[in-house]
């Protein structure tokens, strides 16, 4: 899709591989600048390179987002940088191991929470801040299909992507008359690096993955960046607290 964010800024969390990703290069296509964070510090800065000697204009903040003094260090520079924030996608999350619920370690359920739910707490509550000053923006957070459906064996995760949504929805209501629009996506398997390493790490599994999607295959994070771009758009002006998923059609068998 084409859209013009010429002197736009959008904010993205996880941003430096995967869907985080492909949606800042998407949004640094479209002509907006775009900042950055993630965990990994030299996958970050790699890919940030990579922007850069496209001419794109770009920030970086290397850190946790489940610390909220670094998400709102980033968020409040970032404007500092380039005086608004029009868009946030906060996508950063990870997965616990696969486990029976039964036989789940608290110190990995705690990390899936800080990390996927308290993490994108953190991001809005400083976007939402600026956004409310300035009046206007667009946020999107990452669920997953396992925020719609249950996912055996990963109980941190799947109760991490719900509560996203219900997150999203409240957040959406709240800021519905104030020129702010929220909304949630839920992507399927995708082509991420995590996914890759599983398809390497355990082929047999993935297979199975890929067999229950109707469509056959994983999701190309381009596609699921598109998604998050119309969201942010005027075309998507109407559209607020809603869960769209992006899963092959997964979540409608």
């Amino acid at each position: 899709m084409t859209q013009d964010n010429t002197g736009k800024v959008a904010f993205i969390s996880g941003g430096a591989m995967g869907i985080g990703a492909s949606t800042a290069e998407a949004f640094a296509k479209s002509g907006a600048k775009v900042a950055l964070t993630d965990f990994n510090g030299a996958a970050l800065e790699a890919f940030a390179d990579h922007l850069r000697a496209k001419g794109y204009d770009v920030l970086t903040f290397v850190g946790d987002v489940a610390d909220e003094a670094f998400m709102q260090s980033a968020v409040e520079e970032t404007v500092t940088k380039w005086g608004r924030l029009d868009f946030a996608y906060n996508n950063a999350g990870i997965h616990a191991p696969r486990v029976e619920i039964a036989d789940a370690e608290w110190k990995d359920f705690q990390r899936v929470l800080d990390v996927n739910l308290r993490g994108i707490w953190n991001g809005m509550k400083y976007e939402l801040r600026q956004m409310r000053k300035q009046g206007f923006g667009a946020i999107v957070n990452c669920s997953s299909q396992s925020g719609l459906v249950g996912t055996p064996c990963l109980g941190p995760y799947t109760a991490s992507k719900h509560a996203v949504l219900g997150l999203t929805k409240c957040a959406a209501l709240e800021y519905a008359t104030r020129g702010i629009r929220i909304n949630a996506i839920c992507p399927g398997t995708s082509d991420t690096p995590m996914v890759t390493n599983a398809c390497k790490e355990a082929p047999e599994h993935m297979r199975r993955v890929i067999e229950v999607i109707p469509m056959q295959r994983l999701g190309k994070s381009e596609e699921i960046a598109s998604l998050v771009l119309w969201l942010c758009s005027e075309g998507a002006g109407f559209v607020i607290g809603q869960a769209i998923a992006a899963d092959g059609g997964f979540t409608v068998q």
